[in-house]
């Protein structure tokens, strides 16, 4: 500018200048679509395992494919934990590993396991894990039929949904089941939403820590380019190693927690009811259906729909669901608990 002699505010009209302009903004944008496309790329490894997750997900909620998708697991994780421990001929180790993660007593000889193929044995465990698992089931649903069948019979009116609580021995899951069909299949319904609540979970926490760990690998791989190595490459064999240990550690969550899951008895309701059998009918939460619980909701119509709005149950109120007892010592200790 000083060499042209330009003055202050005035009018640049100097082809050098303009051309120089132009250079240097062709050049910041290059540099800006090679930023773009470099994270598109980085982009499209995650879009791939994202749709992976998606379909196993939406396989869980609708209940497609469920009782394939966890036999695929069961014989996944039996056949890997067969091949591991027989290749370190390590036979107590393969013993503690399947009673630790399916709750069974491997009925394979130290002899068999050394020298019989690991197909064969993989396809003998198999259908030992498959009978335990299937028993493990059965127990649940006829633990709980009586009650859902002697809900039905006599209140179908007041409730449509019940949470029924079951554990692992770690955490529990309030699960959420339709009491008409759970009814209908003889409790065959409860079993299915206990699958798939397990698998979202189980689903939904690997993949969460899967895109910190992801996030964390693409800052991680920039240094690659010191090695004169692309860290694109580098971002892709390391993420497909992570996402392959995320299935695993996911499908090894569902099974196990499959095979320990159990109805949930706090024990400060131990007390056994003689008229319910075994398991405490209490422990059960119910959700009212909304649009039959009269004089605690009540209804008006807007746009041609149906705006429920629910009447606040007060501290010292009865429990609504017949218990007996004050709301803040029955289910008003849930703060969860819907009616």
């Amino acid at each position: 500018m000083d060499m042209l002699n330009l003055k202050e505010g005035e009018v640049i009209q100097h082809s050098m200048i303009t051309s120089s302009i132009e250079r240097a903004q062709k050049k910041v944008e290059e540099n800006n679509y090679g930023i773009r496309k470099r994270l598109l790329e980085y982009d499209d490894v995650m879009n791939v395992q994202r749709e992976i997750i998606y379909k196993r997900r939406r396989h869980a909620v609708f209940g497609e494919r469920l009782d394939v998708e966890i036999s695929k697991m069961i014989h996944e994780l039996v056949e890997f934990t067969v091949e591991f421990f027989q290749n370190n001929a390590d036979y107590e180790g393969f013993k503690y590993e399947m009673y630790r993660l399916f709750q069974v007593e491997p009925n394979v000889s130290e002899e068999e396991f050394l020298k019989l193929d690991a197909k064969e044995i993989t396809e003998r465990l198999y259908k030992e894990v498959i009978d335990r698992f299937q028993r493990k089931m059965d127990a649940i649903r006829e633990k709980v039929w009586p009650f859902i069948k002697d809900l039905y019979e006599k209140e179908a009116h007041q409730y449509k949904y019940i949470v029924v609580p079951v554990s692992d021995g770690r955490r529990i899951f309030n699960i959420r089941t339709n009491l008409e069909q759970a009814y209908k299949t003889e409790g065959r319904q409860l079993v299915k939403d206990i699958e798939k609540t397990v698998m979202l979970v189980a689903i939904d926490e690997a993949w969460k820590e899967h895109l910190r760990e992801l996030d964390a690998l693409k800052e991680a791989v920039h240094t690659a380019s010191y090695e004169q190595k692309d860290p694109l490459v580098i971002y892709k064999i390391e993420a497909y190693e992570l996402f392959k240990q995320m299935l695993e550690k996911s499908n090894r969550e569902v099974v196990s927690t499959l095979l320990r899951a159990e109805l949930y008895e706090p024990k400060t309701q131990q007390a056994r009811s003689p008229q319910r059998g075994r398991f405490n009918f209490q422990q059960l939460n119910f959700k009212k259906d909304d649009a039959q619980k009269a004089g605690q909701q009540n209804e008006t119509k807007k746009g041609g729909g149906t705006v429920v709005k629910k009447k606040k149950i007060g501290r010292n109120d009865p429990c609504p669901c017949g218990s007996g007892k004050k709301y803040k010592h029955c289910h008003g200790r849930f703060e969860n608990s819907e009616f």
